[in-house]
């Protein structure tokens, strides 16, 4: 058996952000399930910092992330985490009640634009003409997840951390203050503090080791990629959502892509498209656009977790000693992978808290109590 101080549950961003920034203050163990970091959730996003997902604590948090994003740590990356992309919340004419409330809501956290139909065309020419109302945050940016992957492992390696992976976790128990997890392999980590990131997986893994699980629920979302019309000039395109959650689409590798912002209710498991989500994201996409998708070049899904109130989750279990819950990012983990790291540096080291505007007991388990 070997020892730690903090182990970590989860390669994911969330787990491996949080083992990076508390690695600072203490020896921390990754245990990855998979044969590499961000295999699920983590590496099938459409990598967008932007502030239309979630309610106000998700953007105070995406907003107090920005600045790592923008300006990461001497010697975190040798490749920039993102670059700027204007994203373009369109509506139509019956829609325009909705996009009138968003936006004031989204002027508290960046500087927007509000565009008449000339404009939104301007901007992404491939809507169709009953697209006659916009706002734009020109501003958004592009997420790098390997960058933002890579640069963890480096800073939690850095201060002696280490990652193991091909490491899932088969038991869990506690006894005399220390966690122990035995592996698959049958190798057994113990620690005082165990740190449940596990993503779509962390309501098994409290079960497994006695907690009460939250009740997250992981919902699947699909994406796929297909040939833009021919002569369309992609350089400059926006990230193009509907002002409902129905459509979102973007220029990705001289092609486009597009998800039908579905939500299906899902196992954990290693996510699959599903066809009927597949023809949803075509049809979607015909019905908002003037692009026909003649061939789907590729198509991939993946699982965003929520917590009941779809806020994250960070801190301690009342129930249990030393288990700290670190889950429910959502579709938003990787935009507020940052702050998250930081609140739970400073909820297991007692660092400063690092958002002003968010408590710690809004996103303390706890509250699910």
């Amino acid at each position: 058996m070997s020892s730690a101080d903090i182990l970590v549950i989860g390669g994911g961003i969330a787990g491996l952000s949080a083992a990076a920034a508390v690695s600072k203050h203490a020896k921390v163990t990754v245990l990855e399930a998979e044969e590499q970091v961000g295999f699920h959730s983590s590496g099938r996003s459409a990598t967008m910092l932007h502030y239309f997902l979630g309610d106000r604590v998700v953007r105070e948090l995406t907003l107090a992330s920005r600045g790592f994003i923008e300006h990461p740590p001497a010697g975190f990356t040798e490749f920039p985490l993102g670059h700027h992309v204007p994203v373009l919340i369109h509506a139509r004419e019956e829609e325009g009640a909705a996009l009138d409330a968003l936006e004031a809501e989204i002027r508290l956290f960046a500087e927007i634009d509000r565009l008449d139909s000339r404009a939104v065309h301007g901007l992404c020419p491939l809507l169709k003409d009953d697209a006659v109302h916009g706002i734009a945050d020109r501003s958004a940016i592009r997420l790098d997840p390997h960058a933002l992957l890579q640069g963890n492992l480096r800073r939690l390696r850095s201060h002696g951390g280490e990652l193991l992976a091909g490491s899932r976790a088969s038991s869990i128990t506690h006894a005399n203050g220390l966690w122990t997890v035995t592996t698959e392999k049958g190798e057994s980590r113990s620690a005082p503090i165990l740190v449940n990131a596990a993503g779509s997986w962390a309501d098994q893994v409290a079960r497994m080791a006695g907690v009460q699980p939250l009740g997250l629920e992981p919902k699947r979302r699909t994406i796929i990629t297909f040939d833009a019309p021919a002569g369309a000039e992609l350089d400059g395109l926006p990230f193009a959502k509907t002002v409902g959650d129905e459509l979102y689409f973007a220029p990705e590798s001289g092609r486009l892509f597009a998800s039908p912002m579905d939500e299906v209710p899902s196992d954990p498991c290693d996510a699959q498209p599903d066809e009927q989500e597949v023809a949803l994201a075509a049809w979607r996409m015909e019905e908002r656009t003037t692009v026909r998708v003649e061939r789907i070049h590729s198509k991939w899904a993946g699982l965003r977790t929520f917590a009941p109130d779809r806020h994250p989750v960070a801190g301690f279990a009342p129930d249990a000693e030393g288990f700290f819950w670190l889950a429910g990012q959502g579709g938003f983990g990787l935009q507020t992978s940052p702050a998250m790291a930081a609140i739970a540096e400073s909820l297991i080291a007692r660092t400063p808290w690092p958002v002003a505007d968010v408590s710690a007991a809004e996103l303390g388990p706890a509250r699910f109590g």
